[in-house]
């Protein structure tokens, strides 16, 4: 475990280093100039599995007290033995909140689909997370399962495939670490620049820098040009019992 989420700090490295999506500004080429350390944000990589020090822990197995229901209610997701499972109900939209609202984000998750669901194609293991309730990433049991190219699991949904299909066995835990730089917008409301999501898929790159063209989903519910608001996160119910642990994320 701790091995491969040191391979993970080195992928996410090399791609900060060379991410278009990421804007640094004004180019340093004045390499022989000395910088103070305390000029540059320092902090404390995790060990194994742990987040980083500057991380917002979401779910650390314990309780929901970071999460509400839509209508503002406690939600009646299970806790149990540190992991998180769905709640299904009868309308299957029993989606969960996060109470804080989030822009440019850094976003890590470990989810497992059901071992015993026996359906196919979208009715197997789906959930998703929508980044600013806006854009969804797909979770969907994937693995040796054909449905259609732009909602398998990893999907940004209805938009773009995976480059890629990384997913494990149903029944194993797989992760998700996600950079989302959101949408600009001009004063007079005209785009600035689209927003931006790179995926990765148990230490795989699923997306690179994919440009999002709009809210995600088969209905638009929102407007785009709002979508440079802070808004939270929301994890979906989709009537399947997919499961979360290890939920943290770092604004960006």
């Amino acid at each position: 475990m701790k091995n491969k989420y040191f391979q993970m700090s080195i992928v996410l490295l090399l791609v900060f280093s060379f991410n278009p999506c990421i804007s640094y500004g004004q180019s340093e080429t004045n390499k022989t100039k000395v910088a103070p350390v305390n000029q540059i944000l320092q902090i404390i990589p995790g060990e194994a599995n742990q987040p980083p020090s500057d991380a917002i822990i979401l779910f650390d197995g314990s309780d929901l007290n970071n999460w509400t229901k839509k209508d503002g209610t406690v939600p009646d997701w299970v806790v149990q033995n540190g992991v998180l499972t769905v709640m299904p109900d009868s309308t299957g939209r029993n989606d969960i909140y996060t109470k804080q609202e989030f822009g440019d984000i850094q976003l890590h998750l470990e989810f497992k689909c059901p071992e015993t669901d026996q359906d196919t194609g979208q009715h197997k293991g789906n959930s998703g997370v929508f980044i600013q309730g806006r854009y969804e990433i797909q979770i969907l049991d994937s693995y040796e399962n054909s449905t259609y190219r732009n909602r398998q699991c990893g999907s940004i949904y209805n938009q773009y495939a995976p480059l890629v299909n990384a997913c494990k066995k149903p029944g194993e835990w797989q992760f998700y670490d996600i950079i989302f730089t959101a949408p600009r917008f001009n004063i007079e409301g005209s785009l600035k620049t689209p927003g931006k999501i790179t995926v990765f898929q148990n230490g795989v790159l699923i997306h690179n820098c994919a440009e999002i063209r709009e809210p995600t989903g088969d209905v638009r519910t929102t407007n785009y040009k709002e979508s440079d608001l802070k808004q939270p996160l929301v994890f979906q119910e989709h009537s399947d019992l997919v499961s979360f642990r290890n939920i943290w994320i770092r604004e960006l």
